[in-house]
């Protein structure tokens, strides 16, 4: 650790002070550097299928009616709205609500009589619970009126200061670390089963629903050059780092590469972080390539709609089992799609940031300059202080 201290000192003597985009640190284990600026961003609901049939886990198949993919975009939407959450906060929550109720709004009318009274998809009978997600008025979740209300219950799930029942009991966002475990796992933590391991069962039916009821986009195969209108229209812009994770250490521009000395153009912007760090999504928009060279490493390229216009980010060298999502996915802004690698063309754990307007077969730009005009959030654009971390200090590679 002394090592790296003193190689940190070294670097920032050699590189000085950037004049653009350098996050305030902290000194980090990459383990506790979980993704907590990942902002919600927006999942767009489209238009509610009569139906819908998936295969759970373990082969079995489901077919899901209209009102039960309608509490599902109910689901959806809230999450979209919850800063935090972003896609994968809401596949948990159909997963157990898949678990818990079939997706169903049950009353109870065996302990609430009065439950019946209000819209429901029927009657259950699991002691005192009620609604999609089989939530307890006895543990504190909320009144009856309360968690009839599948809104209400969505919000409830989700938890986090500004949820119905913060600081208890707790919803999935005051789960600490809850975006590294297992998603059955994180269902299980909010819901507090006696049967923890049913959860991760409904994962494939969960992704099956979110891809059926929101907007996405295809890929022409290379990288999507054409602009798709179904590409959302991105809500917010964050920086695709965790604040406090990283150091800029090679700006956009013409350089001497460190590798082979060659002089060229850097296209992209490299963020030195330790090996570990979560990479976040820059903005909604759908994976146009995950994939591995020998030259990007890890390599991840997402098309996004920012202003009306098509946008592609670029993300390099994760380790091969460093990327969490694949071609065709929407993902939300902040979301948590990668690990920070040294793979390819690299001399040390770093992220090399690329923003393409128009699309990935377009030139890039600076892409300092773009997250400040576009007001990113996660990063403070008058910061002169670089972060301290246990990245290598080498100025990256690529």
């Amino acid at each position: 650790m002394l090592k790296k201290l003193l190689g940190i000192g070294l670097a920032l003597v050699f590189l000085g002070p950037s004049t653009a985009l350098v996050g305030v640190g902290v000194l980090m284990n990459p383990s506790s550097t979980a993704a907590a600026t990942c902002l919600s961003g927006s999942l767009v609901v489209g238009p509610v299928p009569d139906s819908l049939t998936a295969t759970t886990k373990d082969g079995t198949t489901v077919t899901l009616n209209k009102s039960q993919l309608t509490h599902a975009a109910t689901i959806i939407t809230v999450g979209s709205q919850t800063a935090g959450v972003g896609r994968p906060g809401v596949i948990i929550a159909i997963m157990a609500a898949l678990t818990e109720s079939s997706l169903r709004m049950l009353a109870n009318t065996g302990t609430y009589p009065e439950s019946a009274d209000y819209p429901n998809d029927g009657n259950g009978g699991d002691h005192d619970s009620l609604g999609l997600f089989q939530m307890r008025p006895q543990s504190g979740w909320g009144t009856v009126a309360d968690l009839m209300d599948p809104n209400y219950q969505a919000r409830a799930f989700f938890g986090g200061p500004d949820g119905p029942n913060y600081p208890s009991p707790r919803g999935l966002l005051d789960i600490p670390g809850w975006q590294q475990l297992d998603p059955g796992e994180a269902a299980q933590s909010v819901e507090v089963s006696a049967y923890p391991d049913r959860y991760q069962n409904y994962q494939p039916v969960a992704e099956a629903i979110v891809t059926a009821l929101t907007k996405s986009a295809s890929s022409n195969g290379d990288g999507g050059t054409e602009a798709d209108p179904t590409v959302p229209e991105t809500r917010t812009i964050v920086f695709p780092l965790p604040e406090g994770t990283w150091v800029k250490t090679s700006p956009f521009g013409w350089r001497t590469d460190p590798i082979d000395g060659d002089r060229r153009l850097h296209a992209g912007t490299d963020f030195a972080a330790p090996d570990g760090t979560p990479i976040l999504a820059t903005a909604d928009g759908v994976v146009v390539r995950a994939s591995y060279t020998d030259t990007d490493g890890g390599s991840i390229v997402i098309n996004h709609t920012v202003n009306g216009e098509l946008v592609a980010s670029e993300y390099h060298h994760m380790w091969q089992t460093g990327i969490y999502v694949t071609v065709g996915e929407t993902v939300t802004a902040g979301q948590h799609i990668g690990d920070v690698g040294s793979s390819g063309h690299s001399t040390g754990p770093h992220l090399h940031f690329e923003i393409h307007p128009g699309g990935i077969s377009q030139p890039a730009i600076d892409s300092d300059v773009w997250l400040t005009d576009h007001h990113a959030e996660g990063i403070q654009p008058g910061d002169t202080q670089p972060a301290t971390c246990t990245a290598n200090t080498s100025t990256g590679g690529q």
